[in-house]
């Protein structure tokens, strides 16, 4: 017993050493910034927050308090923030892990740090009724709080980044969900206020989790082509450098390599191997400018200088200096072309700029006069909007999610009105954003406009610079059709809010049609009734089911009957076999050799992965929305049914579903045997010539023994492009597919597409 009383001792006494030490450390980089002084509320929320989580341990094994002390150390360091937000983060667990609540933080701490503790504290039931959301219902928390203070979100921000940081010890199922829900909302968020640096570690992070080795493998090859990569960079610069010295600048240059989630990202959109990636390295140059108020004329000196070394690309000239990013991005790109002929991006910025462009909005603070400042137009502008999604709540998780997505991508353009005034949109958005943007009502009764004097319908696209006359109709109403060509959060959800109004209508009548029509067969309106109809209808909600028996598009009669009395569903869907495309071919099995998908009991352990095996793969339903097959990473969704989806990770579908639905995520394996084979899409581009089909299915057919299915060619003046549909067991024999095919002479593009 005394042994392991000393041990405890030791222990406890490492500890708290670690934690002093993480804390002294804390304070050295407060003191060393520019922030007024004020250690003693830091201490004091220190001490509060260590004695309330005393005695708890994250799963890592290290002690609780050492999360909080990493994201107030997060919040200062990285972010540049003072006193209330490190206080802020050092108590922002308090609240939802301890017995204490936001009225003791507000009593003790004051009112400012309680409103933030409180924005960043989880909640409890919601408002998106029974298929709620946690995640999304959090998140509108934590959006509504931050459009009165920023601050929150800039903590939750750290606080997501330590999660990521210490992500290893979570299991696979958690993994995916907080990598996914990064990935789909933060990254976005860090990205929107200008915290570059936080984003891109966000991302590779989050891509790290998600996919291991594709992550491993992109690391490893940059590692690989540093060398070379550092030779290009000294030879580039060497002339450059000469130039600035000469004109007495004070400067640094650094080079820039692209994060391995962005190579990730541009290899899978644009279907290229990391080889074939040019732009990997950029070139930044950061400036002291002789005086701060002539930084953007010195920006364009640079710049002519180098034109007199290298020769620019005329259409790759990005003057973000005199028009700043949406986030407050700053800086001039250009693209060179170096003496080995490749085109290399130079980025010009002063000290100041980079400082926002790595610090974004927190950045910003720093320059203005006295303490945190709410004058920043671009970050106002961007809070009222996040406030409009959140006047009108969605009942739906995912349209919430997506609306606040919709605001986050959104680059801007200037449209007038007739009067002269400037309203800023997002790019790409029609006369009906434009209009809804204005007023409700000139929305909804909206027949068309007037664009620089010229009459155009409602899906007309505006153009910065456009002047704009909207066009209104009292007879006019708001059209299903809308809600596909608008682009705005405000418009869609609006337009969402009356349809939806509308729909209530029609669904009551839905609603009365089916419990007199059960009435009359002497049956009872039940949620059991209602589920069963749906599904021999394919419809998911009961509220469709209901609108679509109110448009009378679904007429109830005898198959229906026969349905509820349990009686087999004739010529309906094929179960299962529709979700799993290779299942489809060749014989048809017998009705009863038909395996039952797997629904999900209480007694299901979610956090072992579902391992498919060739006996197990009709257990699981296969959407065609990623067309998942062995070799691809994966994971599983428990459906509204208790069934299991399986996803690719990388599924758009997917990436929605973690972020909204992360409790229903589940890890998922293949353990397949090559016994059975999957359909796959190769494109292939090149020059036409004689035998050039006969070299495609030899090397296929032949050489590697795989099947092909299909295969469609077309030629036009000496080019030809062409598709194969391949039968494989699994994505690497399609790669190795790839890779002889690309041996063949004059064949230029090699791209799966599915």
């Amino acid at each position: 017993m005394d042994e392991l009383e000393q041990k405890n001792k030791e222990r406890e006494a490492a500890d708290n050493k670690m934690i002093n030490d993480a804390f002294q450390h804390l304070l050295d980089t407060y003191l060393a910034s520019p922030h007024r002084k004020k250690v003693d509320i830091i201490t004091k929320a220190f001490n509060f927050a260590r004695q309330a989580h005393k005695g708890v341990r994250r799963l890592s094994g290290e002690p609780y308090i050492m999360h909080p002390i990493a994201v107030a150390q997060i919040a200062c360091e990285e972010m540049g923030l003072g006193s209330t937000s490190i206080c802020a983060a050092l108590l922002h667990d308090v609240v939802e892990d301890t017995d204490y609540t936001t009225e003791d933080i507000e009593n003790i701490f004051g009112e400012k740090i309680a409103k933030i503790v409180d924005g960043l504290t989880k909640i409890s039931g919601g408002i998106f009724g029974d298929h709620a959301s946690a995640q999304a219902e959090n998140f509108k928390k934590l959006l509504l709080t931050m459009s009165d203070d920023i601050r929150v979100i800039l903590i939750k921000i750290c606080d997501r980044l330590h999660n990521m940081r210490t992500l290893a010890s979570q299991p696979a199922n958690k993994q995916y969900k907080i990598a996914g829900e990064t990935l789909y909302i933060y990254a976005p968020i860090a990205n929107r206020l200008g915290l570059n640096k936080i984003k891109t570690e966000l991302e590779d992070l989050s891509f790290r989790y998600e996919h291991p080795e594709e992550y491993a493998s992109i690391v490893n090859k940059l590692s690989f082509t540093e060398e070379q990569r550092n030779r290009v960079f000294d030879d580039f610069t060497a002339p450059i450098r000469k130039a600035l010295d000469d004109m007495g600048i004070e400067y640094t240059i650094k080079a820039r390599v692209k994060s391995p989630y962005s190579i990730w990202s541009k290899m899978q959109n644009k279907h290229v191997t990391f080889d074939e990636i040019y732009d990997i390295l950029a070139v930044r140059i950061i400036f002291k400018p002789s005086d701060p108020k002539d930084e953007i004329n010195e920006c364009f000196r640079i710049y002519v200088a180098l034109n007199q070394i290298y020769k620019s690309h005329p259409d790759r000239l990005r003057d973000w200096v005199n028009h700043p990013k949406a986030n407050g991005y700053q800086a001039l790109h250009a693209t060179m072309m170096s003496r080995q002929g490749q085109w290399i991006e130079v980025q010009i910025r002063s000290q100041r700029m980079d400082e926002i462009a790595e610090q974004g909005f927190a950045a910003h603070w720093k320059y203005k006069e006295g303490e945190y400042s709410h004058d920043d137009d671009e970050l106002n502008n961007w809070l009222s909007t996040i406030k409009e999604i959140l006047d009108d709540p969605q009942p739906d998780a995912m349209d919430f999610l997506d609306s606040v997505k919709l605001n986050l991508f959104s680059s801007e353009i200037f449209v007038f009105t007739p009067k002269g005034e400037v309203k800023t949109l997002p790019a790409g958005c029609t006369v009906l954003d434009f209009a809804f943007q204005i007023h409700t009502f000139l929305g909804s009764h909206c027949i068309g406009a007037k664009v620089n004097h010229k009459l155009v319908p409602l899906s007309h696209k505006l153009q910065s610079g456009d002047q704009v006359e909207i066009l209104t109709s009292n007879s006019q109403h708001v059209q299903p059709s809308w809600i596909n060509f608008v682009s705005t959060a405000k418009a869609k959800s609006k337009i969402q809010a009356v349809l939806r109004r509308e729909s209530r209508e029609i669904q009551k009548k839905g609603e009365k049609t089916l419990d007199d029509w059960l009435a009359k067969n002497d049956m009872e309106l039940s949620t059991a009734v209602v589920d069963k109809l749906s599904d021999f209808h394919d419809i998911a909600k009961h509220e469709d089911f209901f609108e679509a028996l109110g448009e009378r598009t679904i007429i109830l009669g005898d198959k229906d009957l026969d349905v509820l009395h349990g009686k087999k569903k004739e010529n309906g869907s094929a179960g299962w076999r529709k979700f799993v495309p290779f299942l489809n071919k060749g014989k048809k099995k017998k009705e009863d050799d038909t395996p039952q998908l797997l629904v999900v009991g209480k007694d299901f352990n979610k956090k072992k992965p579902c391992i498919i095996t060739e006996e197990t793969i009709g257990m699981y339903i296969f959407p065609d929305c990623c067309h998942p097959i062995p070799g691809d990473d994966i994971l599983g969704f428990i459906d509204g049914k208790n069934r299991i989806e399986i996803h690719k990770r990388s599924c758009p579908v997917a990436s929605k579903l973690k972020t909204s639905f992360g409790p229903r995520i589940l890890d998922a394996k293949w353990d397949m045997h090559k016994q059975l084979f999957f359909d796959a899409t190769i494109e292939v581009n090149g020059i036409d010539r004689k035998g050039m089909l006969r070299d495609v299915s030899e090397v296929i057919s032949n050489k590697m023994n795989v099947n092909i299915h299909k295969v469609a060619f077309t030629a036009d003046e000496g080019i030809f492009k062409g598709t194969i549909e391949i039968r494989v067991h699994d994505r690497e024999e399609v790669k190795v597919v790839m890779g002889r095919l690309k041996k063949i002479p004059d064949l230029q593009e090699v791209k799966q597409i599915l």
